[in-house]
């Protein structure tokens, strides 16, 4: 699986190189918003090969929501660990209800046979 014609891993291994080698000349990162800025581009790439590969995609989206929310903290956004759990519950529910109309059952649905010997009650 190829995204620009590049491995995943080489593209990650792009997007690190050019963090560190702003960092060295000026751009001001300490060694955590550097970690950070990684870990969104190591999950949205994970989102971008699920949806390539037509994977599942609850996982890579919840992870990409967590890893865009450390990063905003990591920049200075102050959220109390309870408005994180709400904004993570919220992406969670959204991304549960966009799946669950994306489900197709593999079999249908089953209607149960009637038995003549039983008249419906009027």
């Amino acid at each position: 699986m190829k995204i620009f014609n590049r491995e995943p891993a080489v593209l990650l291994a792009f997007v690190a190189v050019v963090v560190k080698l702003a960092t060295a000349f000026g751009l001001n990162l300490t060694p955590d918003q550097q970690a950070v800025i990684n870990a969104v581009a190591a999950a949205l790439v994970g989102l971008v090969v699920a949806v390539m590969a037509h994977d599942a995609l609850s996982a890579p989206i919840l992870g990409l929501a967590q890893a865009a929310l450390s990063l905003a903290l990591g920049f200075g956004l102050h959220w109390s660990a309870d408005q994180q759990s709400v904004v993570m519950s919220f992406v969670a529910v959204i991304v549960a209800m966009f799946v669950r109309t994306q489900i197709i059952a593999k079999t249908p649905a089953s209607i149960p046979a009637t038995d003549p010997g039983v008249t419906p009650a009027v």
